[in-house]
């Protein structure tokens, strides 16, 4: 895997501006807080994104990398997270295939739920679906509670309305996990 250069490790938010509209919006969450074979999480995360494409990924905005404390455990190290809007033409399940190949070729590992991990992808939404499709539960259940999640979000597509109600936006300021989220600048 090639590592980016300095030069391509700033993330710098590029709000939501596509014609289709934020109805359509497939959302996919990052996280990292252990870098793996990468000199930080931030390189890592980085990485990662360069490596949507080649699974028919391509990433139309993306927020800040913000910082949080690990959860539920605030001794383990803290989190490096961010969100991205991507069009693809891979449904659900497809998508969730590649994003765990991804992880994958990252190192993740599913030893113990919340532990440690050089990457996290998680897909929060894809377009209005709400509901169980086979294991696969849209949006993400718990991403409306989540600062590291809602707080990206609303960087780049603060209207973006939730399947079950409330806007990025909003939901950012009623979370209940993450609430210490902060954009790194």
């Amino acid at each position: 895997m090639e590592k980016p250069g300095p030069e391509n490790s700033a993330a710098r938010p590029v709000p939501f501006t596509g014609a289709e509209g934020l109805d359509d919006a497939v959302i996919v969450a990052l996280g990292c807080n252990e870098p793996g074979a990468w000199r930080d999480c931030r390189e890592a995360l980085e990485a990662a994104l360069a490596r949507f494409r080649a699974e028919g990924i391509d990433v139309v905005a993306r927020s800040s990398w913000w910082r949080s404390a690990a959860w539920p455990d605030p001794d383990d190290p803290p989190f490096l997270n961010g969100v991205v809007m991507v069009r693809t033409a891979h449904g659900p399940h497809e998508l969730m295939a590649a994003l765990g190949r991804i992880e994958e070729a990252f190192g993740r590992r599913r030893a113990a739920a919340n532990a440690p991990r050089t990457l996290d992808l998680d897909l929060i939404a894809y377009g209005r679906i709400a509901g169980d499709l086979d294991g696969l539960i849209l949006p993400h259940p718990r991403a409306a509670q989540r600062g590291f999640v809602m707080g990206p979000l609303a960087e780049i597509a603060p209207d973006w309305a939730h399947p079950l109600g409330g806007t990025a936006q909003q939901l950012a300021a009623q979370v209940l996990v993450g609430v210490d989220a902060t954009p790194l600048r």
